[in-house]
């Protein structure tokens, strides 16, 4: 293999690099197989940010290949790869996409024939791999094949999505077969001669393509995995796959073949031409296709060996390894030092600094080999000791330190939001921000993180996922789930963690897929609170291991499933990793609680002046967060201007939308089996708050006698949380704080970031404040690349006006319309309302009809004071959602919620509108006098002949719906 791909460039934002190089451990997942297939030569990864760096460092560097995002910095990537193409032309520069509507955007708009090939990232980190190997593969092909005979598999597939997802499959299906060879090798040169025998995949779009590689490489095709429709002769052919394969099945028999189709009826003709058969939109497909590839590949450990070949000791990692050098004989060290095998062997676990710094040094610049070992066990032990300081560490039972932040128990991917963790640990590490703030701590809250490869382990071995797939029933799947064993080794290593964590927990899902910008899927899975209290640790691990399996359950809950099906991804591709993890706050009487908690926004998405949108936002509310996550009534302000109070245009108002009670964890409660999500948690009232010492930094005092706000409650009268004391007084620096994170999260990620965070100020005497950061992730920001004018329009031809809109675009092809009555709506049976809403959210998506929701009150909040209480996929048919205020009260925009998180990402328009209050326009009359499909007492769905048009501008906020026919 002449050509191999030693140099790296990674032309991505901090963030996105960060999945690569750190999400499920690349050391583990990638190249330890490059070091297993390469020996000693493994790539070096460099990373830039812009397009500007990547083309300076091109021009003064060999670089083998390019790996950029959509947008890198200053350009996109076609003009990057344009502008490659003239620098350095053999320079291959492929595209790895983080979203599949970004990137049809990108090349619906741009002019991609610069780029090599693109990719789509779905939360495989195997992917690196794969387009490492197609680009060697592709340059070696003509000389390992043609000249020396490796085998050959032709991979036929023109859609991004589906050959991102199965050629990282197919690679390590190939590389598992291939290590069994390799285990065999005589010696070096043996081995080096079995890992260049590893087939070779040719991924092809195009018949053309396809019969020119097996018409040159015929004899040494190993088999052939086809897609039925892809181009021929220009056009796209719905039967090209299988004229290719009669084709080639005229001139050879003997090849294993696979056809790949979305039709299931296509199956017939596989089977007329002896070829298995795959259907794609099976939600196992992955698992059909590894059964039918070969075996995998998997890594090995570091042997120590004396130069005539005996080895003398065995390290897995990286504290073994420094254990076996106070052992082994000093002639192996030197051996392995001379030969920088040390160096090689830890670039495979990405400790690329470590690395560099043992192969700036020779053997022969030591005195004696003593001095040898020695130094490396020194350097060796300090690194890993800073390393753990701001990595996931493996967890080991028996060197276990509680005072490391994040620890991983299993292996696998640590999940969306634990990555976001990990990546928070490494930002507060490299910004240092705790030194600028030496009186608080600030710091991501102690947490293990269960690996997916133990859902893996616990769903193979009790052989739940068929059942969890297909079954209909949550009930049904959380029982079979909690009667199931759990995998051994991970529950000892709980057990060691729980028997030094006397905290209470929260039990957090970490799904692939979660907290992704474009399907975060934000309150989808489950989180349960333990209050860890029993005196028995059996018990409370018992408790442990149940939460777990809960939130394992909720991977296949029918809400998930409905949130799936809305997206690019099958059930079968989503993991789940769990985050075991202190919660922050004090006990208080039988509560447990932070005096607050919240959600900081980058950006504002309905800023008034003097705010602005780039300032962000920030909700608050006393005791734990799901007040502010559940879109239930907080305090609001900006970071950049936190004396200015949002939407205060009276005291009646700033009186009626201020927060009344809170949520703590109830201590005097064992948890129960049971599905019901927050059994542990109790609404309190403001009163246990004044008790517990917590109102005196957040709360003012009203004096209805001369109708004023006082900070603080020095005085009697009611409390109002107005957070005064803190942004007015500076008692905690709060908003100078998450102003300042939220610009760390910026530049990190190269995106807009939501923060949640969870603050303690009533702490033991001697103990500092603690600022838990709870979790990170990219904000979905919709595009507007359409500069649409609202222009006017008659009130006569308007169903809806207003101000506060998020979205952009024009929507042309609506004809349904589920509203809500403004007149007959009761607040006290808000959930009737919610359950009928559902119903026919269900049958229009039945129908595939996507249609206008009209609703009074804020959607998605739990407070029947506020709104309606619809779980995200009770809703997801809307394309557009309206929000009216009720007669008696305007609502406000649910920054902060995950309803609001999951609405932004899917991209569905939002209407806020408060016509009470002169804020915008609904024709209620109109919408009245419409003949109704269906009606309840509460609910009416109507449907028109014609389409109604509705605008929305994203650079000026504005929208209107405009009835069908009316001239828009």
């Amino acid at each position: 293999m002449p050509n191999r791909v030693r140099r790296i460039l990674l032309v991505q934002s901090l963030y996105d690099s960060f999945i690569l190089t750190e999400d499920g451990q690349l050391n583990d997942a990638i190249l330890r197989q490059f070091v297993t297939l390469n020996l000693t030569q493994n790539p070096d990864l460099i990373r830039v940010s812009t397009g500007a760096e990547a083309l300076d460092l091109i021009g003064r560097q060999r670089i083998d290949m390019i790996v950029a995002s959509i947008q890198v910095g200053d350009m996109n990537a076609a003009e990057l790869a344009r502008k490659v193409a003239v620098v350095s032309p053999d320079t291959p520069l492929l595209v790895l996409a983080y979203n599949n509507r970004k990137l049809t955007d990108f090349t619906a708009s741009n002019d991609v024939s610069a780029i090599d090939r693109v990719f789509l990232w779905q939360g495989d980190t195997r992917i690196l791999l794969a387009m490492v190997k197609y680009v060697e593969d592709r340059a070696n092909v003509a000389s390992d094949t043609g000249l020396c005979g490796v085998p050959a598999i032709i991979v036929v597939e023109d859609n991004v999505r589906f050959y991102s997802s199965f050629l990282p499959v197919i690679y390590a299906e190939l590389f598992i077969h291939n290590r069994s060879l390799i285990a065999e090798g005589l010696n070096l040169s043996h081995k080096m001669l079995r890992t260049r025998a590893r087939p070779k995949v040719l991924l092809c779009e195009t018949y053309e393509e396809a019969w020119a590689y097996f018409e040159k490489y015929e004899a040494n095709i190993l088999g052939i995995i086809s897609d039925i429709e892809f181009p021929r002769e220009g056009v796209l052919d719905r039967t090209a796959g299988v004229k290719l394969i009669k084709r080639v099945r005229a001139q050879r028999q003997d090849i294993p073949i696979v056809l790949q189709s979305s039709i299931a009826d296509n199956e017939r003709l596989a089977l007329d031409l002896d070829a298995k058969f795959l259907l794609k939109g099976s939600e196992v497909l992955l698992h059909d296709l590894r059964r039918i590839l070969i075996q995998s590949f998997g890594f090995g450990d570091f042997v120590f060996r004396m130069p005539d070949g005996r080895e003398v000791g065995r390290a897995h990692d990286l504290r073994e390894l420094i254990e076996k050098l106070a052992e082994v004989p000093a002639e192996s060290i030197a051996w392995h030092g001379s030969k920088n095998h040390f160096s090689n062997w830890l670039k495979a676990r990405t400790e690329f600094a470590l690395a560099e710094r043992l192969r700036a040094k020779t053997v022969a610049e030591y005195d004696g080999l003593e001095q040898l070992r020695a130094d490396l066990i020194k350097v060796l032990s300090d690194y890993r000791r800073e390393r753990d300081k701001v990595v996931v560490a493996d967890f080991d039972r028996s060197s276990y330190d509680p005072e490391l932040s994040l620890y991983r128990i299993g292996g696998g991917s640590l999940g969306g939001k634990a990555r976001g963790l990990a990546f928070v640990n490494r930002l507060l590490n490299e910004t240092r921000i705790g030194d600028r703030y030496p009186g608080i701590r600030i710091a991501v809250p102690r947490a293990a993180v269960i690996g997916t490869d133990v859902f893996d382990e616990f769903l193979e071995t009790n052989e739940l996922k068929d059942l969890a797939i297909q079954c209909e029933s949550d009930r049904e799947i959380s029982d079979r789930f909690l009667a199931a064993p759990f995998p051994r080794e991970a529950f000892e290593d709980l057990k060691v963690f729980l028997a030094q964590t006397a905290e209470p927990l929260a039990i957090r899902s970490s799904g692939l897929l979660e907290d992704s910008p474009y399907q975060p899927f934000a309150g989808v899975y489950k989180t349960y609170m333990l209050p860890n209290r029993n005196k028995s640790l059996d018990q409370r691990l018992i408790q442990l291991i149940s939460a777990v399996k809960r939130v394992y359950a909720s991977t296949f809950s029918q809400r998930a499933k409905s949130y799936l099906g809305m997206t690019p991804y099958r059930l079968e591709e989503e993991k789940m990793a769990v985050i075991v993890q202190r919660v922050v706050g004090s006990a208080r009487d039988d509560r447990f609680y932070p005096d607050f908690a919240g959600v900081a926004r980058s950006h504002n998405f309905y800023p008034t002046p003097p705010l602005k949108a780039e300032e962000g936002i920030v909700a608050v509310a006393a005791g734990l967060g799901r007040t502010v996550v559940d879109g239930a009534t907080c305090f609001r302000f900006s970071p950049a201007h936190p004396q200015v109070q949002i939407g205060a245009s009276s005291m009646h108002e700033i009186l009626d939308n201020s927060q009344r009670e809170f949520y703590a964890m109830d201590l005097s409660r064992e948890p129960v089996r049971t599905d019901a999500e927050g059994d542990e948690m109790v609404l309190c009232n403001l009163a246990e708050a004044e008790k517990h010492g917590v109102l005196a930094a957040i709360a003012s005092t009203y004096s209805p006698d001369n109708d004023r706000l006082s900070e603080g409650i020095g005085r009697p009268g009611m409390r109002v949380v107005t957070f005064a004391p803190i942004l007015n007084q500076n008692l905690f620096p709060l908003a100078e704080l998450l102003r300042e994170l939220l610009e760390i999260g910026v530049q990190g990620t190269s995106a807009p970031v939501e923060i949640e965070f969870a603050v303690n100020l009533t702490v033991p005497k001697g103990e500092q404040p603690e600022f838990g950061f709870l979790q990170m992730r990219p904000l979905a920001m919709a595009s507007e690349a359409e500069e649409l004018e609202i222009g006017h329009v008659l009130s006569s031809q308007l169903v809806c006006r207003s101000d506060s809109v998020l979205g952009n675009g024009r929507i042309a092809d609506l004809t349904d319309v589920i509203v809500v009555d403004r007149d007959t709506f009761d607040r006290s049976r808000s959930a009737e309302v919610a359950a009928e809403v559902a119903r026919l959210n269900a049958k229009l998506q039945g129908e595939d009809r996507p249609y206008l929701l009209i609703g009074v009150g804020r959607w998605g909040s739990n407070d029947p004071h506020l709104g309606i209480p619809v779980q995200w996929n009770e809703i997801a048919g809307a394309r557009v959602i309206i929000e009216s205020g009720f007669k008696d009260m305007q609502v406000t925009p649910s920054q902060g919620t995950h309803f609001f998180q999951n609405l932004t990402s899917c991209n569905v328009g939002y209407f806020t509108v408060n016509p009470a209050a002169g804020e915008g326009f609904i024709d209620w009359d109109w919408l009245s006098a419409a003949k109704p499909v269906e009606q309840s007492e509460f609910v009416r769905w109507l449907r028109f002949d014609g389409p109604l048009l509705i605008k929305m501008s994203g650079r000026t906020g504005e929208g209107v719906v405009l009835k069908p026919g009316a001239d828009g």
